[in-house]
């Protein structure tokens, strides 16, 4: 049985989850017949320590923004029953692993890492194959497959979750899924064409006539091409 897909993202209060950097929001979209769907889980966390400058930056959540949202310990067991058994699909996997790891061993030790109850799938090592020596973050990959329609004042969770489940649509392929017409449409259509289909009758092959002079300069043109050859 195929495991469910899930398209996952974090935003962090900075880089370095061995420096008690915390995750300040989480969002994942569900992928199914390789199209995405509403099934989703999002929520903003309110990380109990200051945020990088750089990192509120690019993200734009003050502490202010997140002081009422609710501690990671408080939806760990809801994320932990929306992913378990999924195959996750992040870019840059090392990184969003890394947090949520620590998120999840800090809220209990008995919680598992991810990766002992999911498959991940890192996009950003899949685009470093496809296009080596190229840009391949998640913006330059967006641009690459013309990947539009978001709102890129600030990086989002959930938002950018959508749009890696974009990028790695394109990434691997691109829609799988096809409509056909039914048979009984497929049936009027070979119907009409056998309605349409040419008259030959209407569009006769000329004819060529070659002279007796024209056949016989032929035939001299081949005995001097034969005589040129170099036998075998």
């Amino acid at each position: 049985m195929t495991k469910k897909l899930i398209v996952l993202d974090t935003e962090t209060t900075g880089l370095e989850v061995d420096q008690g950097h915390r995750i300040v929001e989480v969002g994942a979209v569900t992928l199914e017949d390789r199209r995405r769907t509403d099934l989703h889980f999002h929520s903003y966390l309110n990380p109990q320590r200051s945020i990088d400058e750089e990192a509120e930056k690019v993200h734009g959540l003050s502490m202010e923004r997140l002081s009422k949202e609710p501690e990671f310990s408080e939806i760990a067991e809801s994320f932990l029953e929306f992913v378990e058994g999924s195959t996750l699909v992040i870019h840059n996997a090392p990184f969003d692993l890394g947090f949520l790891n620590a998120e999840l061993k800090r809220a209990s030790s008995n919680y598992p890492a991810l990766e002992e109850i999911c498959d991940v799938e890192d996009t950003l090592m899949m685009a470093r194959n496809k296009y080596p020596g190229q840009r391949n973050s998640l913006d330059a990959l967006a641009n690459r497959f013309e990947v539009s329609g978001y709102d890129r004042s600030f990086h989002g969770a959930l938002l950018d979750a959508n749009i890696l489940a974009d990028v790695y649509i394109h990434l691997t392929g691109g829609q799988s899924k096809f409509e056909f017409m039914s048979l009984e449409n497929n049936s009027n259509l070979d119907n009409q064409d056998n309605k349409s289909s040419l008259d030959l009758k209407k569009f006769p092959i000329p004819k060529i006539l070659v002279s007796h002079e024209d056949a016989l300069a032929h035939d001299e043109r081949i005995a001097t091409i034969n005589s040129k050859r170099i036998p075998s």
